[in-house]
């Protein structure tokens, strides 16, 4: 079985099993999306490097506790790198400032926690979409790509990049209309 062909739950099955194919596929698929979404976190791009190696160097240690009953693959990797960033995060040496005189802008449990939700329902529409298509939006919209480096990474024509973006962006509408609002 081609390693485009199989889910990210069994890659995650043959990683826990010690299958090194298995992890580089995952790590193909999956490391510029979690790179991009600890630059995102993080805003530094060394530290985020250092987020997706722990990320990835996690998931070669953990993905034994990984149960497909329990939902899709992406899902479960995307909290490992949730996790391996913030660890991250709190590492960086805190620079020495006063205290602000503005009001904290930080997010409410509540928010937070819909956040996340919506979050993981993102990603596991996402997994639903045919492969060509979640490849062309993750690079898009979690590694910043433009559509012309999309194309130039993928080596597909620009054309091909704009239509498989259209179309999995219609369907993630499909897929998740009624259930964010």
């Amino acid at each position: 079985m081609q390693a485009l062909e199989t889910t990210d739950g069994e890659l995650l099955e043959r990683v826990g099993a010690g299958d090194r194919v298995a992890f580089d596929a995952l790590y193909k698929r999956y490391a510029r999306s979690v790179l991009g979404l600890a630059l995102r976190r993080l805003g530094d791009r060394g530290t985020a490097e250092d987020a997706v190696q722990e990320t990835f160097a996690s998931i070669w240690r953990s993905a034994g506790s990984y149960r497909p009953e329990r939902g899709p693959g992406a899902p479960w990797l995307y909290a490992v790198a949730r996790n391996a960033i913030a660890d991250r995060g709190r590492r960086r040496p805190e620079a020495t400032a006063e205290v602000p005189d503005t009001p904290d802008r930080e997010p409410l449990p509540g928010d937070r926690a819909e956040a996340e939700w919506v979050s993981w329902r993102v990603h596991r529409a996402l997994e639903e979409l045919p492969h060509t298509e979640r490849q062309v939006i993750e690079l898009a919209y979690w590694s910043g790509l433009s559509q012309s480096e999309v194309a130039e990474f993928l080596d597909i024509p620009l054309g091909t990049v704009k239509t498989r973006t259209r179309s999995g962006l219609g369907r993630l509408a499909v897929a998740l209309e009624g259930e964010l609002r």
